[in-house]
């Protein structure tokens, strides 16, 4: 990713904050097993999001909101 997010990416974080505030056109972030390498995550709410598998190597997640979220493999 480059240090940056990519345009999905960034919808798939938009849609993760709508359905953390209940909002019906929200959708939990399901990022299980993706490329987030490099990727700057710095202040993402990823709560409650599946990062299971995903690659985060020299991904930026600083002051990232990780609580619940599956970090598993």
């Amino acid at each position: 990713m480059g240090g940056f997010v990519t345009d999905e990416l960034k919808i798939i974080l938009e849609k993760h904050q709508k359905w953390l505030n209940n909002d019906d056109d929200g959708e939990r972030a399901d990022l299980r097993y993706a490329d987030l390498s490099y990727a700057d995550l710095r202040y993402a709410d990823l709560s409650g999001a599946n990062l299971s598998g995903a690659d985060l190597h020299r991904a930026d997640l600083s002051g990232a909101n990780l609580s619940g979220a599956d970090l598993s493999y």
